[in-house]
């Protein structure tokens, strides 16, 4: 298994390599640290002061990269890799087709990544999430879950992760969701929470009734889970979405799991506002799964 690890020279890019070498322990994965420069312009079209300065970038690009492999620990397997695309996420999702990274410094295991790591925009509060250009770009057309580190994630990052939670919505379906989250679960040995999230709006919409189908839609989860998951079901209240999902306790090690919109296309990432809701008071990595065809 293979993570791409979407990297800029910057404390961001620090803090996905922090969060992909987590998960590669977690997932016995390697990484593919990968910087996208702009797509070359034909040789014979050059003047020669571009061909100079582009000469220069791709010199500090290759430095950037040897940098950034050193911010890896000893026990992760990472390879490093110098794209060209005029469009850095586009860059990034062609990186995660097998041997889409033949012609880069290494050697490429032949298969598809299993995920995109990211750090959180450089403007965020501290421990908290904040989208950039390419991350937005990356929540809008990504066909492989998108992991997104909090901002600081490099100062302090568990050697693995702890649990699991998956954000299930209060409504039957997201099968693609629960199944990623219990291979997620399964493949590194972890516990798996269950979570739904009622809002005032909500409980005062519905009474109680509201609780009862969340626990409803958790149940039915949990009652497709492989035999044997350990799973726990939660059920969080608040006066509004980021109130609840903020009573939550989270620790050192945790990852949230959410779906994409059902606005988004099929096999395609599109966040929705209780995901992005969530994104802007949970201090943990969030992973956004792709929605499948079909999936209701």
């Amino acid at each position: 298994m293979r993570l791409i690890v979407g990297y800029q020279a910057t404390p961001s890019g620090a803090d996905g390599i922090a969060l992909g070498a987590t998960l590669a322990r977690s997932l016995q994965a390697s990484l593919d640290i990968c910087l996208v420069l702009p797509q070359e312009r034909p040789v014979p079209s050059k003047a020669p002061v571009e061909a100079a300065y582009d000469g220069i970038l791709i010199d500090q690009a290759t430095n950037w990269l040897d940098e950034a492999l050193k911010l890896v620990p000893e026990d992760v397997e990472a390879r490093t890799h110098l794209l060209f695309d005029e469009s850095f996420a586009q860059g990034l999702l062609d990186a995660t087709r097998s041997g889409a990274c033949g012609t880069t410094h290494e050697h490429v295991d032949e298969c598809d990544a299993y995920m995109i790591v990211v750090g959180a925009a450089g403007d965020g509060l501290l421990g908290r999430h904040s989208i950039g250009t390419v991350t937005s770009d990356l929540l809008h057309v990504a066909h492989v879950p998108l992991a997104l580190a909090p901002r600081g994630y490099r100062h302090s990052p568990p050697q693995r992760i702890r649990e699991i939670t998956c954000a299930i919505g209060n409504r039957p379906g997201a099968a693609e969701l629960t199944s990623a989250a219990t291979d997620l679960s399964a493949t590194a040995e972890l516990p798996l929470r269950l979570l739904s999230l009622v809002s005032a709006d909500e409980r005062s919409a519905s009474g109680a009734g509201g609780l009862a189908k969340a626990e409803d839609v958790l149940r039915t989860v949990q009652a497709g889970l492989p035999a044997g998951s350990e799973v726990q079901l939660t059920v969080a209240e608040g006066s509004g979405i980021e109130k609840a999902a903020s009573s939550l306790d989270w620790h050192d090690g945790d990852v949230l799991m959410v779906g994409s919109s059902r606005l988004a296309q099929p096999h395609r990432l599109f966040l929705g506002s209780v995901a992005a809701k969530m994104l802007r008071v949970v201090p943990v990595p969030m992973i956004v799964v792709p929605r499948e065809a079909g999936d209701e």
